[in-house]
């Protein structure tokens, strides 16, 4: 499964309750809509660890990386090479 696709599914499951009916864009701010709390940020960055094998240093915890599921994709892609992923 793509990265996108991945968090995506992510975020429907944990932060929306399942609700597939909200339009969840790549550019959708998560953080400044309330979407994503910082408990939720917690919990994102439990699943990139998992899912991905990554370690989210602190000072990576920014809305530059995770107020958008563009932006949360472009971060993990620049962390992780891309055949790992899949």
């Amino acid at each position: 499964m793509e990265i996108k696709e991945r968090i995506r599914e992510f975020i429907v499951s944990n932060c929306l309750f399942g609700d597939t009916s909200f339009d969840l864009r790549d550019d959708t701010a998560l953080l400044d809509s309330g979407i994503i709390d910082s408990t939720g940020v917690i919990e994102l960055v439990l699943f990139l660890s998992e899912a991905f094998g990554l370690d989210v240093p602190p000072e990576d915890m920014l809305p530059a990386n995770f107020n958008s599921l563009g932006q949360l994709t472009s971060y993990v892609q620049q962390r992780i090479p891309v055949a790992s992923a899949l």
